[in-house]
């Protein structure tokens, strides 16, 4: 049991963080929608899953240090350490908008911008200064998008919270606003070269990881970055002023977002149907059930903030989508523990 807890903990994916921005994102969206209880249940389920995540992965960087810092400089593992940043203020947002609970998040977005600047500066550094360097069609996939990820969550965070911070309100508001035009600078950045990588470089179906999904999911937190700053432009008169730009902004990403979605489907059933690549639990699946829930969040928040209210029906059809995608990838979780753990104890045997 000991050795197995220790292997788990040496291999431990950076970027299981991902489990608590999906379940924080459909805690939030079911929220919004008007479902009863499970926001709620699903608040305490991600508290509780949070906090175990940093406990393996303190014990990580304290038994594993070398290893640690190996994968935040590497060009494939490092942008998994990003959800640690995201994880962090979405779960913020969601003591905030399902329990109305303001001092727990203005710590954990205390708490998100620190690790927003160790993790941001140092990763986008060492794939700089390395001698070394892979290939775009090795180097680069849908993970490197967590970095805006977590950029437009700070944001968010910090909007929600800004109500809350009276004498300091216009501040925070304009680092929030900096930070959604940083994350959208992110996007449009990492984006372009996994397009490219997408049209003009060879795609094998078994290089379509899940993180590809955050193609999707990166224009879906900046939808909601940028309809929570619309929400919020009464109390700060730069906002107000900036409407109009904020508007068309987060419409454009909306859209990008929206048009992602059927290729992601069709590329899913190109991989999985036609090339019967198999459907084995990873914990990268986590970052497609994290841009389903977030998009369902984000287009409801974009509704009221344009005054869109005819867009209300998508939400209520996608929550359907993302929580079986939820389910779904929670179900492979506890399976792939089981099993792992049986197999760990018949190999001793």
């Amino acid at each position: 049991m000991r050795r197995w807890i220790g292997d788990k903990i040496l291999n431990l994916f950076p970027g299981y963080f991902s489990m608590v921005m999906a379940t924080g994102a459909l805690s939030i969206a079911m929220h919004l929608l008007g479902i009863p209880q499970i926001p709620r249940v699903l608040l305490y389920f991600n508290a509780v899953v949070y906090i175990v995540l940093w406990m393996l992965n303190l014990i990580r960087l304290g038994k594993f240090l070398p290893r640690v810092i190996k994968d935040l400089t590497s060009h494939s593992m490092g942008p998994g350490f990003f959800t640690w940043v995201a994880a962090t203020c979405v779960l913020g947002s969601q003591f905030i908008v399902v329990a109305h609970y303001y001092a727990i998040p203005y710590v954990l977005w205390l708490v998100g911008i620190a690790l927003w600047v160790i993790i941001m500066y140092t990763f986008f550094t060492a794939v700089t200064v390395r001698k070394k360097k892979p290939s775009l069609a090795e180097g680069i996939n849908g993970a490197w998008l967590i970095a805006a990820v977590a950029t437009q969550s700070v944001s968010v965070l910090g909007t929600l919270l800004s109500p809350q911070m009276g004498i300091g309100r216009e501040m925070a508001l304009f680092f929030t606003l900096c930070m959604f035009l940083l994350g959208c600078m992110l996007y449009l950045s990492i984006i372009t070269l996994i397009f490219y990588r997408f049209t003009f470089v060879e795609l094998q179906y078994a290089a379509l990881t899940p993180p590809y999904w955050i193609n999707m999911g990166a224009v879906a937190i900046a939808t909601l970055a940028g309809s929570t700053l619309i929400l919020n432009t009464q109390h700060f008169q730069l906002l107000i002023e900036i409407t109009p730009f904020l508007k068309g902004f987060t419409l454009f990403f909306w859209i990008t977002g929206t048009w992602w979605i059927p290729l992601l489907f069709v590329l899913m059933i190109w991989r999985h149907v036609v090339h019967r690549y198999p459907l084995t639990y990873d914990p990268q699946f986590w970052g497609m059930a994290f841009p389903l829930a977030m998009y369902t969040t984000s287009t409801y928040q974009l509704s009221k903030a344009l005054g869109l209210h005819f867009l209300v029906g998508i939400p209520r059809f996608m929550v359907v989508i993302a929580a079986m995608a939820w389910l779904a990838v929670l179900a492979g979780f506890i399976h792939h523990q089981v099993t792992s753990f049986r197999n760990r104890s018949s190999s001793k045997e």
